[in-house]
């Protein structure tokens, strides 16, 4: 059940946050990741931002 509920958070993107903070450890280890806030925030605007259409 537990794999199962895994799979899921990660489809949905309900563990981007997690997912970003295993990153910035790894990746980046000197530097402040973003809080839980500015994180959502920016990826709304990455997500919506600009014209999203084909012509």
């Amino acid at each position: 059940m537990k794999k199962f509920w895994g799979i899921i958070r990660s489809l949905s993107g309900i563990d981007a946050y997690e997912r970003y903070l295993a990153h910035c450890r790894k990746a980046h280890p000197d530097q402040t990741p973003l809080s839980r806030k500015a994180f959502f925030i920016q990826e709304q605007e990455r997500q919506w931002s600009g014209v999203r259409r084909c012509c």
